[in-house]
C-alpha cells in the first residue's frame, strides 16, 4: 500500500487526514524499523506492507466505534504500538494507556512517544489482571483467543464500555458453541467481518460488553 493508497483508504473510512498526521506516522514507521532490529517487534517490515497491514489495519476500528466521541482507551497487549499508537496518533482526543507485559518493548513505546511528542498517552509494564483503572474502550488486537481475552479484560470496562477484539478469520474461533458460552455473561453487541484492501486477507472485529 502506497502513500495515496493509504490516504484515499482511510479518507473512504472518514478519518481526517492531515501533513502533521502523515508526519508522525513516517516517524513511526522509521522508530519501529529502528527497535525492530534491537528488539522482536514485527516480522511485517516493508513500508508498504506495514501502512497496510499495521497501521491501515488499526486504523478500521472506525467502522464499529466513533473515536471522536471517546474518552479513554486501553490497547492491551499493544506489543508495537498497535492500535494504540496509530489511533493517538489520528485522534488526539483519546486519552490512551498501552498495556505490554515486556519491559523491552515499554521502552520503545516510551521513545515513540517521546519522539512523536504524543499527549495524553501513557505506556505501561503489566498484565492486563492487574490494572485497577476503568475505560470506555479495550482494545486487543491478535493478543489471545476470545474466551482467554474475556478472562483478563473485562474488568477494565467503566459500565457502558466495551471491549474491541480485532481478529483474522474468527470462524474456528466463534463457533456457535463459543459465542452461546460467552452469551451467557456478557453481551456480544457486533461481529464484524471484511477484507482488507489490496490483498483480501480477512478482517474481524467482536464488539463484546458486560450485562
Amino acid at each position: 500500500m502506497t502513500n495515496e493508497e493509504f490516504i484515499f483508504e482511510i479518507e473512504k473510512l472518514g478519518i481526517e487526514v492531515n501533513n502533521e498526521k502523515l508526519d508522525k506516522l513516517e516517524k513511526f514507521y522509521n522508530l519501529l524499523i529502528e527497535w525492530n532490529n534491537k528488539i522482536n517487534l514485527t516480522r511485517i517490515t516493508s513500508k508498504q506492507d506495514v501502512y497496510l497491514k499495521h497501521f491501515y489495519d488499526s486504523l478500521t476500528l472506525i467502522k464499529v466505534i466513533d473515536l471522536n466521541k471517546i474518552s479513554t482507551l486501553c490497547d492491551v497487549g499493544t506489543g508495537a504500538g498497535f492500535p494504540g499508537i496509530v489511533l493517538k496518533i489520528f485522534y488526539p482526543n483519546l486519552n490512551i494507556t498501552l498495556v505490554d507485559s515486556l519491559l523491552k518493548r515499554v521502552k520503545y513505546l516510551n521513545t515513540v512517544i517521546k519522539e512523536l511528542d504524543l499527549k495524553n498517552i501513557v505506556a505501561i509494564h503489566s498484565r492486563a489482571e492487574d490494572i485497577k483503572e476503568k475505560y470506555d474502550i479495550v482494545t486487543a488486537r491478535a493478543v489471545a483467543n476470545i474466551e482467554k481475552l474475556l478472562t483478563y479484560t473485562m474488568h477494565l470496562l467503566k459500565k457502558d464500555g466495551k471491549l474491541i477484539a480485532m481478529k483474522g478469520n474468527i470462524e474456528d474461533e466463534m463457533t456457535k458453541e463459543v459465542q452461546e458460552k460467552i452469551s451467557k455473561k456478557y453481551n456480544i453487541e457486533n461481529i464484524l467481518k471484511f477484507y482488507l484492501p489490496k490483498e483480501n486477507s480477512n478482517r474481524s472485529l467482536v464488539i463484546i460488553k458486560n450485562k
